[in-house]
């Protein structure tokens, strides 16, 4: 893939409109100074004091970070957050990067998903992250709430004709069946949406049920491949042969196209005339690999809604994931001069793509 011809990819992402249905987290990193640890005069314990707090979208919100960076024109978001501060927290943070929330809905008897990650600060300034706190709520997710996030997901769809939207992302990131927003009746409401609307980019990422979907673009990497289709060895064990196996079973299972993240090594996409790996961008240590799969994602559906080839959607994703894990310690985003830049220096790797 040619620079120029990266370059005109990216130029249509401004006419994009992208809905994210799914889990909608905040991150919440508290920074704690080690040097004003105090002891509680009630407990006998250390009383870390928080210095700083760094507050941003996470889960769901990781993808719709990436997708407003790369200046996608429109991003929906579907899905429901609790009435309570985190949520607060959370609807501010998706504001600010300007996220349409329409379709957000709020429910005061849920909590709003919250990763709590206390990071640790020493005399140098170096952060090292202690035990994480987590909010989930831990019971089944009621039937009203299931039917309302698949109201809500066809008013973002638009009509059946004219649809609103060229892409519907799902982030499905709560592993417990029948727990967050992506349980099964919804999951099936969804592919019946992706199966009526074969126009529209449906594309899921989920850690725990990517087996279970049909009609819809999947991305697992090797490992959640290999699970899918009953594998039950250790990751380690996993060969590339393997993989490739595992991919064209779950290509023919699910009949829509499927994207194997490899790592280092990029990604193998799959799709019925046989499998083509995208090489990854090198990249050299220090790097924090947290959001890379998110920012894979925003940047494979914004390039197959811009016109991209999904070899070619491949390719832009790896020079993305290649600029944000270069961000230590935040999930991190690229925006479009980035990318170009990027796919311009690497335009050798991806000959014949």
């Amino acid at each position: 893939m040619k620079a120029e011809r990266a370059g005109e990819i990216l130029a249509r992402y401004p006419e994009v409109a992208v809905a994210i249905v799914g889990d909608f987290f905040l991150d919440k990193y508290l920074a704690i100074e080690k040097a004003l640890t105090e002891v509680s005069l009630e407990t006998g314990l250390d009383a870390y004091q928080v210095v700083a707090k760094r507050l941003s979208p996470g889960a769901a919100g990781t993808v719709t970070n990436n997708l407003t960076a790369l200046e996608v024109g429109r991003v929906l978001a579907v899905g429901f957050t609790g009435d309570d501060g985190e949520g607060y927290e959370l609807r501010q943070g998706l504001a600010r990067t300007g996220v349409d929330m329409t379709h957000l809905l709020r429910r005061p008897d849920l909590f709003t998903p919250t990763y709590t990650k206390p990071m640790l600060r020493d005399e140098a300034g170096a952060e090292a992250e202690l035990n994480r706190i987590d909010i989930k709520n831990r019971e089944a997710t009621p039937a009203d709430l299931e039917d309302a996030v698949l109201d809500e997901l066809r008013a973002a769809l638009g009509d059946a004709h004219a649809c609103a939207v060229q892409a519907v992302i799902v982030g499905d990131q709560v592993a417990e069946r029948g727990l967050g927003t992506i349980t099964d009746r919804v999951r099936e409401g969804i592919c019946a949406m992706a199966a009526a609307h074969p126009d529209v980019v449906f594309f899921a990422d989920s850690r725990e049920s990517i087996a279970l979907f049909r009609d819809v673009i999947i991305k697992p990497n090797k490992f959640e491949a290999a699970k899918a289709c009953g594998y039950t060895g250790a990751e380690d064990d996993l060969s590339a042969s393997d993989a490739e196996r595992y991919g064209a079973e779950l290509v023919t299972r699910n009949r829509r196209p499927v994207f194997v993240t490899a790592g280092a090594e990029g990604i193998v996409v799959f799709d019925e005339a046989g499998r083509t790996l995208v090489p990854g961008v090198p990249v050299p240590p220090p790097i924090d690999i947290v959001g890379a799969g998110d920012s894979t994602t925003a940047a494979i559906v914004a390039s197959l809604c811009a016109g991209a080839s999904l070899k070619e959607a491949a390719a832009i994703a790896n020079c993305v994931a290649s600029i944000t894990i270069q961000q230590l310690g935040t999930t991190g985003t690229a925006t479009r001069a980035q990318v170009a830049k990027r796919s311009a220096e690497n335009a050798g790797l991806f000959e014949g793509v």
